[in-house]
């Protein structure tokens, strides 16, 4: 009895030692225990955006868009084919040449070197081959069909289809297009309604989210998600470039796609990517829905868009030109030069003027001048205010409608007798001038000089300096010294080079 106590004991202190209870000690046997750990570790933090909600409202109206256009067969593409012989395939030789009797099997007996037997779909394969096939995106801006994409998606094509969110094929037809902002809009005529999306009419944030949607190498509906990055850029791609910059992931197949804000309305057209590799490098640019939605509506309503025409040649306002006219700061766009018979010239704006306002919208440069003169209907009157010998007043002009194609009127002094003059060195801008054909001609620029530098050439011809016609190296002279007594920065010369004006502001040396 006293040994069975004593082994219980032990076995009691053996358990305590292992830091378990007693408790746990049942007939001399230790019970296994399951232990107790801590919690694991929670963050309670904000949950991050979700677009799930913006992507299953949106998708239904983003549809992928495929064109078919008819191209030239390989037997007509001269020697870029395989095997041409000066434009001809080997069974088109001319009957004199003397490889034909290779090929030619007039009675249909046995076929000769490099005839071939119609297999079995063989015309079905000839004629897919007159057809090139390209892949974009698009999508609905209203329920009765109409679909906005880019113009170079559906350029040149012949026969267009748009394949929907769940896989429906449906043709469609070409309403407009507008090469300038390259968007165009199809149509698809069907009894159905369509889910379709709006235009955001705010301005987009640098740093807000969008959600772009589209058909990336063809693979169909892909979302992908971002922000946007910048605003107003200009790619140099057309006259009214505008676009939105976004760091969504863009392919080649976006193209005509939209992006969306967080409310399902479309801030821009997926256009363009920046990409040395070709592929998604987070640079995608999307034209703007203000700029989208003005001619998307034109192209629905008339087929296609009508822009305001001023008819001038504009540049920017540099710092050089701004010291040369006392501006103080850049700011405008100037005139070098107003087109015959125009709007501009009717009104009585001429070379040299600085425009300053659009019916009180400032204007900040060239780009901005073409995109609100564009955005306004032929033959409204609009007030624009400019800077003319140093003083600020308003023209009021008729706009025209823009010209499918500019005329450009060109006078010629060939006819002219050739009057020469000895050179004048105008030492510290860095250039000669003389006199030809009744002009005045730059005849030397120096290699490291500012003029130079502005891109300065000899057989340019100086049309005006700060404003005032120059017909002779006196009147250059003048106006130089005029400038230098002014205490000016820098001296405006106006430049005729071929047919193309400009103006180039050259600062005085310092000291």
């Amino acid at each position: 009895m006293t040994k069975n106590i004593s082994t219980k004991k032990k076995l009691v202190g053996g358990v305590a030692a292992l830091g378990l209870s007693s408790a746990f000690l049942i007939g001399g046997v230790v019970n296994p225990i399951t232990p107790v750990f801590a919690d694991a570790v929670r963050v309670e933090a904000p949950l991050a955006p979700s677009f799930a909600d913006v992507v299953e409202a949106v998708s239904p109206a983003v549809v992928s868009v495929r064109v078919k256009a008819r191209v030239q067969p390989a037997s007509n593409r001269g020697n870029s084919g395989r095997g041409g012989f000066g434009g001809f395939g080997f069974d088109q030789l001319p009957d004199d040449h003397p490889l034909k009797r290779f090929f030619d099997n007039p009675r249909g007996g046995e076929r000769k070197f490099g005839q071939r037997r119609e297999r079995r779909g063989e015309k079905r394969r000839r004629k897919s081959r007159q057809f090139g096939v390209s892949q974009g995106s698009g999508f609905f801006v209203s329920d009765d069909g109409y679909i906005v994409t880019n113009n170079h998606v559906i350029n040149g094509g012949s026969e267009f289809t748009i394949v929907t969110n769940d896989g429906e094929e449906m043709d469609a037809r070409l309403i407009g297009t507008d090469p300038k902002s390259d968007l165009a809009v199809l149509k698809v005529d069907a009894k159905t309604k369509f889910t379709y999306v709006s235009f955001s009419d705010k301005k987009s944030r640098i740093g807000e989210w969008v959600v772009a949607v589209g058909n990336p190498f063809g693979l169909g509906g892909t979302v992908t998600a971002g922000i946007v990055s910048a605003s107003g850029r200009d790619l140099g791609s057309g006259p009214y470039d505008d676009f939105i910059q976004i760091d969504a992931a863009v392919n080649k197949g976006n193209s005509g796609g939209p992006a969306f804000n967080l409310n399902g309305q479309v801030i821009g057209v997926n256009t363009a990517i920046f990409s040395p590799s070709g592929g998604n490098v987070g640079i995608a640019f999307a034209i703007s829905a203000k700029t989208a939605k003005e001619v998307v509506d034109d192209l629905i309503s008339s087929g296609s868009v009508t822009r305001g025409w001023l008819g001038v040649q504009i540049q920017p306002v540099t710092k050089d030109i701004a010291d040369s006219l006392d501006l103080g700061k850049p700011t405008g766009t100037i005139v070098s030069k107003t087109q015959s018979d125009s709007p501009a010239a009717k009104a009585g704006l001429k070379a040299g003027d600085v425009i300053l306002s659009v019916n009180d919208t400032m204007i900040k440069g060239p780009k901005m001048l073409a995109r609100e003169i564009a955005n306004l209907d032929p033959e409204a009157v609009v007030k624009i205010t400019i800077l003319r010998d140093g003083e600020k007043q308003d023209v009021n002009v008729t706009l025209g409608k823009l010209p499918s194609s500019k005329q450009a009127a060109v006078t010629s002094n060939d006819d002219e007798e050739e009057k020469k003059a000895a050179s004048v060195d105008l030492d510290d801008l860095g250039l000669s001038i003389t006199s030809s054909n009744g002009n005045v001609v730059v005849s030397d620029v120096v290699g490291d000089s500012v003029a130079a530098d502005k891109g300065l050439k000899p057989g340019d011809v100086i049309v005006s300096v700060n404003g005032r016609d120059t017909k002779s190296i006196n009147d250059v002279g003048r106006a130089v010294a005029r400038a230098m007594e002014n205490e000016r920065k820098a001296i405006l010369f106006q430049v005729q080079t071929g047919e193309r004006s400009r103006f180039v502001a050259l600062p005085f040396a310092k000291g």
